[in-house]
């Protein structure tokens, strides 16, 4: 018995059905870039045995307890910490079974997709988990983790992974990445800068980080000038840890072009306590031009992840920090929005910007338009809550005619759960498959055409947009 059906997302009409199959058939096998995630590089560094079931598909993944907190589980029964260091579950085998006992609520979701083909393809789990299977699996998982072959560098190798990037900020040590490139393991393993906790005055703690962020450089971080060289360094610092982008996680796609005179008066007002909703997003929106002229300097490529609504609910976010799921899609807007950075940099032949959103609206209205003509634009893929076989092909859908596939920056995984990311990109490789079958029978591709573009979309398109 299987987990999975070996035609899932192909479509049912048999000639369509066929050349989908073919074409995935070919880049089945192909390595994996990921070049934009959220695994931990301390994982690959001290290479040690993942602790148990629960810890490698429950507690980090905000999918899997988000559902279950939806249906009255407490987020402390799955061992999800407390900011405030009240006890919670730590018996693993607990947390499993209450994740057993509620995996059917996500029958017919991507995240039954991701972690079927785990139990499946990783572990050789055939039978469904369920209240009734769940310590048995628990079991087979948990001897499975003591063994060699499942250490986090052996699984990467088996995963066919090209290309890894982590997420660091520039506040974070990059010690782990010094290890990896230091050790006799060849697994390629890169960081990205992600300078949110600098640059957004609503961040926790803004003013110190400030002074921290250039005190990690020897920079006055508080002076303007200071602050931006420092930035400079700490892009170097990040390069030299393999990093070939920046990310930036805000709240509006917002840019600005301010006179130098304004930028060092609004450093100076976000610096002080009660700053303005206002100076607040035009600092956003300013450091967001300012991150694209260091592009040009020094070639990372710029990430703009807009459009969450983060933390909505306040009480969760007290109880538990950030990033347990209360994070929600917002509309978001382009064509203003992005016009300031543009305008001043836009044509300039080196710079290399993907966006992204949680906005579908924005697929064919604004995005593709923008790609479609810009050539510093790219498009990234369905992202958090539409990276699925249905967002996916709605991307395709609305957003090809304009921006064409070439300028769409192929597939990334943006995981925190390591064992997702081959069937995170194994459902991408599908969804494109079946996309381009059905332009085939259309009479509106060649099938030699296709044959070419599932190997860019799958791997070629990747690399070149994140310059690798």
């Amino acid at each position: 018995m299987n987990l999975l059906d070996e035609d899932r997302l192909f479509p049912v009409e048999t000639r369509t059905k066929d050349i989908a199959r073919e074409l995935y058939l070919s880049v089945k096998s192909l390595p994996i870039i990921s070049p934009h995630g959220h695994t931990q590089p301390i994982w690959f560094a001290k290479n040690e045995p993942f602790a148990n079931p629960a810890e490698l598909f429950v507690t980090p993944d905000h999918y899997v307890f988000r559902m279950l907190f939806s249906q009255g589980v407490r987020l402390e029964d799955l061992g999800i910490q407390r900011l405030d260091g009240a006890d919670v579950e730590t018996d693993p085998r607990k947390i499993w079974q209450l994740f057993a006992d509620h995996y059917y609520l996500f029958r017919g979701t991507p995240s039954q997709l991701w972690i079927d083909y785990s139990l499946q393809e990783v572990f050789g789990v055939t039978e469904p988990l369920s209240t009734a299977t769940a310590p048995a699996i628990y079991d087979h998982i948990d001897a499975c983790l003591k063994q060699d072959a499942f250490r986090p560098r052996a699984l990467f190798d088996r995963f066919n992974i090209e290309l890894l990037a982590t997420t660091e900020g520039p506040l974070d040590s990059l010690e782990h990445h010094d290890t990896i490139m230091e050790s006799d393991w060849n697994g390629r393993i890169v960081t990205t800068y992600r300078p949110d906790a600098v640059v957004d005055p609503d961040a926790v703690g803004f003013k110190a980080n400030v002074e921290k962020f250039g005190a990690l450089v020897n920079e006055d971080a508080t002076q303007w000038e200071g602050y931006l060289d420092a930035h400079r360094k700490h892009r170097v610092a990040f390069k030299k840890r393999g990093a070939t982008a920046s990310d930036h996680g805000h709240p509006t796609a917002q840019t600005a072009n301010l006179s130098e005179a304004d930028k060092r008066a609004l450093f100076a007002r976000v610096l002080q306590a009660n700053v303005s909703a206002e100076d607040a997003e035009l600092f956003r929106a300013q450091m967001l031009t300012e991150m694209a002229r260091m592009s040009l300097d020094d070639g990372l490529v710029m990430q703009i992840h807009p459009g969450a609504r983060r933390n909505h609910n306040r009480a969760m976010f007290d109880q538990y920090g950030p990033d347990k799921g209360f994070d929600v899609p917002g509309r978001t807007d382009y064509v203003q929005a992005l016009r300031p950075l543009l305008d001043a940099h836009g044509l300039e032949p080196n710079l290399q910007i993907i966006l992204f959103t949680l906005d579908e609206t924005s697929y064919a209205r604004e995005l593709a338009p923008l790609a479609g003509v810009y050539p510093c634009l790219k498009l990234g893929p369905p992202w958090w809550f539409h990276d699925s076989p249905e967002g996916m092909m709605r991307f395709r859908q609305m957003a090809t005619e304009t921006a064409g596939f070439y300028n769409t920056a192929g597939f990334n995984d943006d995981t925190r759960a390591f064992c997702s990311i081959p069937a995170r990109h194994d459902v991408a490789r599908r969804v494109d498959s079946a996309f381009l079958a059905g332009l085939v029978t259309a009479g509106r591709l060649r099938e030699s055409e296709a044959a070419d573009l599932i190997h860019d979309l799958t791997y070629r398109l990747a690399k070149k947009a994140y310059r690798l």
